[in-house]
């Protein structure tokens, strides 16, 4: 392997994948959440500079080819894992976040399967997009999770009654419950409104490597 600066950074991608589930082992939250996040856009923005670089500098390797997918799958993969098992809003993301997995299981598979001729599912410009979308869900649903355990831990005590109409605005409150439930809110939308757009990007491309990988899958050939 090439140690040029795009493969450099395609590993630390590599690697901070699993860190993102290690912060909620080791840390509590909401600093396991920040970490997570800060841990997983860091990531994301390496995703960009890396094959940038590479081009730029002339600098692509089959090694950096090979990582860089492997890379972008297991950061998505372990970062829904750790949302689905942590995030409130989980039975919302259960359905989306199984067709991601199932995808990139079954495009995997697909790439194993043919081996050489594996060029043919060449990464496309639509699943660039995928993946960009996927990261973007991912980081508004992880401060999602920030904006959830500090509403959470302000309303430790008190009667349910009172935080029913502090959450529903008909009275004032002076904790600033205000804003973190309207963050709480807004990111929560927003994060499965994204991850369900990333999903059905996710079937369509999925489908895409179907249709090419089909001719060869024949029993004629």
């Amino acid at each position: 392997m090439r140690w040029t600066l795009p493969n450099i950074l395609t590993l630390i991608r590599l690697l901070a994948a699993p860190g993102v589930a290690v912060m909620f082992l080791y840390f509590s939250r909401p600093f396991a959440d920040w970490c997570a996040l800060i841990l997983f856009l860091g990531a994301a923005i390496t995703d960009w500079f890396d094959g940038y670089l590479a081009r730029a500098w002339g600098e692509e390797t089959k090694m950096g080819a090979m990582l860089d997918p492997i890379a972008d799958k297991a950061m998505v993969v372990i970062a829904l894992m750790v949302i689905v098992g942590y995030s409130s809003m989980s039975p919302w993301l259960v359905l989306p976040a199984t067709l991601i997995l199932f995808r990139e299981v079954f495009v995997s598979g697909l790439r194993e399967y043919l081996g050489h001729l594996s060029g043919t599912l060449k990464v496309t410009r639509l699943a660039k997009w995928k993946t960009t979308l996927q990261m973007v869900a991912i980081a508004v649903l992880f401060a999602q999770g920030i904006f959830e355990h500090f509403l959470v831990v302000s309303t430790i005590g008190m009667d349910a009654a009172i935080i029913g109409d502090i959450m529903a605005g008909e009275i004032d409150d002076d904790l600033g419950l205000g804003w973190k439930r309207i963050g709480m809110v807004w990111t929560g939308n927003a994060g499965i409104m994204l991850l369900w757009v990333a999903a059905l990007l996710t079937a369509i491309t999925g489908w895409d490597y179907f249709a090419k990988a089909r001719p060869y899958l024949t029993e004629d050939r």
